[in-house]
């Protein structure tokens, strides 16, 4: 008998029983659950649950927190209830049922992005690396980087170089095979079109407004720009999905002894003219409309006002999965503008909320079962991840959420007020100061200490008061 059986009958009745499930499967610490009718899950009952740390709502699942013993749980719950599991696509096809347009909209843009995360976060991280060896002046009374003094580390610089431009300036070839990958297409053909957008022959995207000319396909009766697109994200995605959308087509109504040839030749030549001739131009100014109105916004008179708002939404915005739109903002802004300001807040967001589940940490030093949720939820936060923070702990009080989000906006403006930039995205929370340009590094670090003191003492104090008040 497993260990878990107990917990997995009971766990089995408080959903709702075996009829009210549609799909279960598990992640590295979650049971999700796809439920038929949501009410009839009693939450309390289940957060009771000695195995459990937390239940939420997202994305169309019902998620119930496990631990890092979840694949065990999960094999009990199985044997117990009878369902058989299936994968994540499977349960996010049919959490997408519950969904909203909206949600469904950013689950797919998640879903996108979520394979490219690791290799963004690494590139993020060899910038940053490289800003330090190569811009900050440490050495011979601050006159001399560190590259400056060392053959071995100029050469490191520079070899560097070639795995950060590979993740950004040729990041479309990632989001067009992503889109395939998750529409269930060929992905060879989605990476091929990605190389197509970014080849060598193109003129590259960042010498387009100094080039004295620029090159052209002639086809007689029209002319096509021979423009690159690096580092380019709107572009990708139009692209990837008319690719999509043609090789469905063509498979549909090619027969099968055929298919082979004929629909990779009937997706992939349109589909690379129409994104040469159409979506590339049009994405462009997509991109391009949409990073200058941010950018405008984190440079205006009022940008106080822009970081402040920014900053104490980003949480409920990882809550409802909108999070996952500023992605696309940060890497339009980086390719767009040498750098953004945008990611130090969504980093500094993290911390802030660590720093809420710090002081209940401090609240609740006597009660080893929370603080068996609370100190990985603090770490996890303070490493970028914030989930298990804000699902395991901070809304299930409420005012810690809150103290967060206040300590994240007045961060944000610290940041954005001191003009600090970003040169890619890197690991969120406390090691996100190494994505940072090293101009910025001190205010980010001031920012920082903002984003650890506020929401930690005002966590304490506004919880001290709260639970004085219940108590009369």
């Amino acid at each position: 008998m497993g260990k878990y059986i107990e917990d997995a009958k009971n766990l089995l009745e408080y959903v709702g029983g075996k009829d009210n499930i549609s799909a279960v499967t598990h992640c590295m610490t979650r049971m999700r659950f796809v439920l038929r009718d949501e009410s009839k899950a009693d939450k309390e009952k289940i957060e009771s649950l000695s195995c459990v740390k937390g239940t939420f709502l997202q994305a169309g699942q019902f998620q119930i927190i496990i631990g890092n013993t979840v694949s065990q749980f999960y094999n009990d719950f199985i044997s117990v209830s009878g369902i058989e599991g299936v994968n994540k696509e499977e349960v996010k096809d049919a959490a997408k049922s519950n969904m909203s347009w909206i949600q469904r909209l950013m689950a797919n843009l998640a879903e996108i992005f979520s394979p490219l995360i690791p290799a963004i976060i690494v590139g993020g991280l060899i910038l940053g690396f490289r800003n330090i060896i190569g811009d900050v002046k440490f050495f011979e009374d601050g006159t001399k980087s560190l590259v400056e003094i060392s053959q071995f580390w100029a050469g490191m610089h520079s070899f560097l170089w070639l795995i950060g431009e590979a993740i950004f300036h040729f990041l479309p070839v990632g989001i067009t095979w992503a889109i395939t990958k998750k529409m269930g297409t060929t992905q060879i053909l989605g990476i091929v079109l990605g190389i197509t957008l970014v080849s060598p022959q193109l003129l590259n995207a960042y010498s387009v407004s100094t080039a004295t000319e620029i090159p052209f396909w002639d086809f007689g009766f029209v002319q096509i720009n021979m423009i690159g697109y690096q580092a380019q994200v709107i572009p990708a995605i139009l692209a990837g999905f008319v690719l999509v959308y043609l090789e469905k087509f063509f498979r549909k109504i090619t027969p099968a002894s055929i298919s082979m040839i004929v629909v990779p030749f009937c997706a992939l030549i349109p589909t690379v003219f129409i994104a040469h001739a159409v979506l590339g131009p049009i994405g462009w100014k997509i991109g391009d409309i949409i990073a200058q109105f941010v950018y405008a916004g984190l440079t205006s008179s009022i940008n106080w006002l822009f970081a402040g708002f920014f900053g104490f939404i980003y949480a409920p915005l990882v809550i409802t999965g909108l999070h996952h739109m500023t992605n696309a903002i940060d890497l339009q802004l980086m390719a767009q503008f040498g750098g953004t300001m945008l990611w130090p807040m969504i980093a500094l967001s993290n911390i802030a909320q660590g720093s809420a589940v710090l002081a209940m940490i401090v609240l609740q030093k006597n009660d080893e079962a929370q603080k068996q949720v609370s100190i990985p939820a603090c770490i996890s936060a303070y490493l970028g991840v914030t989930e298990p923070a804000l699902f395991g702990v901070n809304l299930k009080y409420g005012v810690p959420f809150v103290c967060g989000m206040i300590g994240s906006g007045i961060a944000g403006v610290i940041s954005v007020a001191s003009e600090v930039t970003a040169n890619a995205i890197g690991i969120g929370g406390l090691p996100g100061i190494l994505s940072i340009q090293p101009k910025s590094m001190p205010m980010f670090a001031v920012a920082m200490l903002v984003a650890i003191l506020v929401p930690f003492l005002l966590t304490l104090v506004a919880y001290k008061k709260k639970y004085s008040l219940d108590k009369k």
